[in-house]
């Protein structure tokens, strides 16, 4: 069958001034990855990725580490939503402030409350898209990776833990709540496996890092 690998980025610089790009542990966490990949001798026909910088990194670490010839070719349909958007139409100018404070679980909260206004058409505006909008452009690149392939391609699609979340629950044809909960529980570097044909996706495995799930690495297992 063919696969799509819904891969989150590595650990982002959370608390740095410019959060766009990974961590030291966000760029071991995807050599691992593509270690974990090479090592099982699995080889991309397709490789994609975001316009954002941490999505890009991760998408290079695990292609050059596997020793592959492919590009990722960058799609801004796998971009993640603007978390400094909605939190600032939830909250107000405190995102900065919250995010350099490294206060992880008050951001989420804020963040998963915004997010459910913004599932609600609730959340005031100006917003870069609609929830509706985020959906859409999700699914386009999802089938935009996935077309023209043969029946044992593998895609490696390189992304962040919203776009997943929501992509994984509109498949299953879930409500926005568990897009938002799928989201919020994504781990670093994690992957899921999509069989996918011209007539269907059916979701195979979520948020799996069977790359650092070993003794020396377990503290590598990270959500922000």
């Amino acid at each position: 069958m063919a696969t799509l690998y819904l891969v989150r980025h590595g650990q982002a610089s959370f608390a740095a001034e410019n959060y766009d790009r990974l961590s030291e542990l966000g760029r071991r966490q995807s050599v691992w990855l593509g270690e974990y990949f090479a090592e099982r001798g699995i080889e991309f026909s397709r490789a994609v990725c975001g316009t954002l910088e941490r999505q890009r990194e991760t998408a290079r670490a695990i292609l050059e580490t596997m020793g592959s010839e492919l590009t990722a070719a960058e799609h801004p349909g796998w971009n993640e939503f603007s978390g400094e958007a909605l939190y600032k139409a939830y909250l107000g100018d405190e995102w900065a402030q919250a995010r350099a404070k490294g206060d992880v679980r008050s951001v989420y909260r804020t963040i998963k409350a915004a997010l459910a206004a913004w599932s609600e058409d609730t959340l005031p505006g100006p917003l870069p898209e609609t929830w509706r909008g985020f959906g859409e452009r999700i699914a386009a690149a999802m089938q935009s990776a996935c077309s023209g392939l043969p029946n044992d391609a593998n895609v490696l699609a390189a992304t962040s833990g919203g776009t997943i979340g929501r992509g994984i629950a509109d498949l299953l044809q879930a409500p926005a709540q568990t897009a938002i909960e799928l989201n919020l529980q994504f781990r670093n570097s994690g992957f899921c496996e999509i069989f996918f044909s011209p007539r269907s996706m059916r979701l195979i495995s979520f948020n799996c890092v069977p790359h650092l799930e070993r003794g020396d690495r377990r503290e590598a297992i990270t959500y922000s």
